[in-house]
């Protein structure tokens, strides 16, 4: 089961916009910072490609400017 964290950085005046797209996906859990434009994300997907799904939708979020990989850990 791959794990992943993190740092997710909006567009500019998107940090809303991009918390709001990430909470839907059903395997992120989302965090947003209190001082700063940038919001924690944990993705756990069950298997690699689901993960892969999963980066390729990530990856087409407007919103979404870059994301700094903090974490990974993939079973087996």
């Amino acid at each position: 089961m791959p794990v992943f964290s993190y740092l997710a950085y909006p567009v500019t005046g998107g940090k809303q916009m991009l918390f709001k797209a990430l909470s839907a996906l059903e395997q992120c859990e989302v965090i947003p910072a209190d001082q700063q434009e940038v919001l924690l994300l944990v993705t756990d997907t069950p298997d690699e490609e689901t993960e892969r799904l999963l980066q390729d939708r990530l990856k087409a979020l407007p919103a979404l400017q870059s994301l700094s990989m903090t974490f990974g850990h993939r079973d087996g």
